[in-house]
Parts: structure tokens; sequence; C-alpha cells
């Protein structure tokens, strides 16, 4: 999978470059990086290897959650989203969650593009690729016609397309998709990743512009409509979408904000599997859990 954009040793890279880090200084934050990045792949490789195989006959749901960037909002998000994501869908056992971690809240690995591409061809290679499904929770920033951002101090910097992400889809080789994209102008997106057996549900339209992603917050206006309020009741997932939509515009035009007009795509071949996913929605609601987006109680 190639990225748009080098991924640059960003603190690295500007302990050589500035003149008040020494020689001993730099190669000692080099060899930090390296001690994480090592602990970091050791704890990925033990969840890929924890994953649990298909049930023939049952359709199981393989669930992947990636916090692009390490601003602490994607990061609660997305821990959170692959709690919810994985009791809604029965996927416990099946799912990893790649984002930063928050004191004791612990991710499977960081929200890279690389780590990203390892759990979907791992969950892949386990999943009936004609039965099973692929859910894939993304949040982060976005850019107009370059995709979804990745960010990380740490480690780098790089978007990723539209394009891409279908190459890395469609090489992996999984049928039945629900691809849910937390962004601005995540629309962008649906073009591409559209198919009769795939559904495609984007904070944004193309164009557009998503809210909430202040560092302090547990949730961005859609994470909350949709996973964190919508996702707990006992409904269909189109149902818990338009929920979240209404409520997002709502906030948008209580606040004066330009509508972000989320988007959904259902093709025409996914009832049969949504089905059996939807058959798994909470009997109850469930409380929802952190604080709503700020800019919605303030």
């Amino acid at each position: 999978m190639r990225y748009r954009g080098p991924l640059v040793r960003a603190l690295l890279g500007a302990a050589l470059l500035t003149t008040t880090v020494s020689l001993p200084q730099a190669q000692a934050q080099q060899a930090q990086i390296a001690a994480v990045s090592a602990s970091d792949e050791e704890r990925f490789a033990k969840a890929l290897q924890a994953l649990q195989p298909q049930r023939p006959g049952v359709v199981d749901a393989y669930v992947v959650v990636a916090a692009l960037d390490t601003d602490p909002v994607f990061g609660r998000e997305a821990r959170e989203a692959a709690r919810v994501l994985a009791s809604r869908f029965d996927a416990k056992g099946r799912s990893l969650v790649l984002a930063t971690d928050e004191g004791s809240d612990l991710a499977d690995a960081s929200g890279s593009p690389e780590h990203l591409a390892a759990a979907i061809r791992r969950q892949a290679e386990l999943m009936d690729k004609d039965e099973d499904v692929l859910v894939l929770y993304t949040t982060s920033h976005g850019s107009p016609h370059q995709g979804l951002n990745y960010r990380d101090p740490a480690r780098g910097a790089a978007n990723i397309a539209p394009e891409q992400l279908a190459q890395l889809l469609n090489d992996a080789g999984p049928k039945n998709r629900l691809i849910i994209l937390q962004a601005c102008y995540a629309g962008q997106f649906i073009p591409t990743l559209a198919g009769p057996r795939t559904i495609v549900a984007t904070a944004a339209a193309a164009m557009n512009s998503s809210f909430g992603c202040s560092a302090g917050n547990d949730w961005t206006f859609f994470g909350y409509a949709l996973i964190d309020l919508a996702m707990r009741q006992p409904d269909t997932f189109v149902r818990q979408f338009r929920r979240a939509y209404v409520n997002i515009l709502g906030w948008e035009k209580k606040l004066g904000f330009h509508p972000s007009n989320p988007q959904i795509s259902v093709g025409s071949e996914t009832a049969g599997w949504m089905a059996a996913l939807d058959s798994r929605a909470p009997k109850t609601p469930s409380a929802p859990v952190g604080k709503p987006p700020s800019e919605i109680t303030n």
C-alpha cells in the first residue's frame, strides 16, 4: 500500500536539526523512539495472534478501529468505539483497536497506516471472505481531495487517499464491508469504496467539515452521535445512522455551523449480512460513556 507523502520521523528529525540539542541527546531520543516502537510491535503481534477464527455458518463481524491522529480526542473515541462495536456486532475476540494509549486505557497498537493495513490483512486471513463482514471505523482529521490524515509526532505524517484504502481492502479480499469514516471531507471516499456488498458511512460530505475534534473532547460530533448515542439503542444500523444525522444537524444548526452533511451509501446486496448483524443490536438501551463534545455543552 502506497501512502501519499513521506513518513518523516518528526521527533528525531527535529532533534538532529536543532542546534540546542546535542548528539547524545539526539541519540537518546532515537533510542527512546526505538524502544517504544519495539514494545508497540510486540503488543500488536500478540493482539494479531489472539484473534479468533470465524465460525462456519455464522456471519461473523471482524472489527478494526483506528485513530489515525494522536490528538487525544481521536484516541479516546477509538478505544470506546471499539468496545461499542465489538458488543454491537458480537465481535469480541475478533476486534482490534489502533490508537494512542491514555493511562490504563490501552490499545492493541498505535494507529499507523502500517498497523491498519496489517490488521485488515490478518482479519481477512481468518474470516470467511464471502460470509463474514469487515467492520472498519477510522477517526482523524481529513483534507479535501487528499483523504484521511495520519499524524504522529514520533512517527511522521501522511495521507491515505480513497484509492489507497480501496486497494488495501481489495487486496485483503473481504467481500462484505461496513466502512465508517469519521473525518472532515470523508464523503470523498464514497465513490471509490461503494459497491453492491458495501456500506459506507461518513461524518461529512466530500467538501464539508465535520466538528468536535477539540483535543480535550471524549468524542467528535459524529462519534458521539453515532457510536455513543445511536448504537447503544435497539435499532438497525441504518436507522442508528439516521438518528445520528438528525442529532448532528440539530447541533450544527444551533451553533451556526455549516452542515457537515453526513453521508451513507448502502449497497444493493448488503441486506442479508446486515440483517444478521442487526439481529445483535442491544435489546435495551445503555448509557453513554464519556462527556459530550464541549462545543455542544458550552
